[in-house]
């Protein structure tokens, strides 16, 4: 999501990534809240699979926690290459835990995303720097993520789903903003509650998502948000990626793009006897 990572990024010169973590839960519980009681009443929260979901809120707050962490330290266009070691993983559990198919086009995708990968990162030059283990602890921590909401698309409906993930993000959360607390300047809400938009409608597109594809296709394609981060990160905070970067994100975009869907070619018409 580009734009929640410009805005964590921003807001980190600010506050704690803890307390940011919070503020962003909060205005998304705020948002989603007040639709699904419209839409379900009393029920706002899934009525099945409750173990899993609350493991899928586990998974998120320890990416979103982490990842706030390593953009607050490293420039964000190095934070993202470093997380989306997570669609690999993604891909790879999918395979493992759902049992979905490997085919030679993942693959290929998935050894186009790791060379991406290692031209970013260049390893051997030396120890890696610390924002960057932690991206790459919240990209396997989303991988999970991804994956149980794969395992339980089906069971709840997005809203319900939504729900219960941002109120018990901010019961789980309330701890470390506690301890980290900073009051945000009035000319700062707007940033928190346009984190939290942008999140939602995130979210809502990725449960629809899950539910009409597998999770192995649906993770290298999470790679196209490394464009539009980096591109952020020029603009706003002119962190100008070199040219690794730019090569290895030309091979993870490239990863996401063949597991896009090809319409069938129609058959030409043939001319009446």
């Amino acid at each position: 999501m580009p734009g929640v990572d410009g805005l964590a990024k921003y807001l980190s010169a600010t506050y704690s990534p803890l307390m940011i973590g919070w503020c962003s839960f909060l205005c998304a519980a705020l948002i989603v809240t007040p639709v699904a009681v419209r839409l379900h009443g009393r029920a706002i929260f899934p009525q099945q699979h409750l173990r899993l979901h609350l493991l899928r809120i586990v998974f998120l707050l320890a990416s979103a926690t982490l990842y706030y962490l390593a953009v607050a330290r490293i420039p964000l266009a190095d934070a993202v290459s470093a997380y989306f070691i997570g669609p690999i993983v993604a891909s790879l559990l999918a395979v493992a835990v759902l049992k979905e198919r490997f085919t030679a086009t993942k693959l290929l995708s998935l050894a186009l995303g790791v060379a991406g990968a290692l031209v970013i990162l260049q390893p051997g030059g030396g120890p890696p720097e610390p924002g960057l283990l932690l991206a790459f602890a919240s990209g396997v921590g989303f991988a999970c993520f991804q994956v149980t909401t794969r395992r339980i698309a089906g069971g709840a409906a997005p809203f319900q789903t939504l729900a219960f993930q941002y109120l018990a993000g901010v019961v789980l959360l309330a701890p470390q903003a506690a301890l980290n607390w900073t009051t945000p300047r009035p000319g700062h809400l707007w940033l928190f509650a346009a984190m939290a938009a942008i999140g939602v409608a995130t979210h809502i597109l990725a449960v629809l998502a899950y539910r009409r594809a597998e999770a192995s296709t649906l993770a290298p394609l999470s790679y196209l948000e490394l464009l539009g981060s980096t591109a952020i990160g020029f603009i706003v905070f002119r962190d100008l990626p070199g040219g690794p970067v730019v090569l290895g994100a030309a091979l993870i975009v490239g990863a996401g793009m063949i597991l896009l869907p090809r319409k069938p070619t129609p058959a030409p018409d043939l001319p009446a006897a």
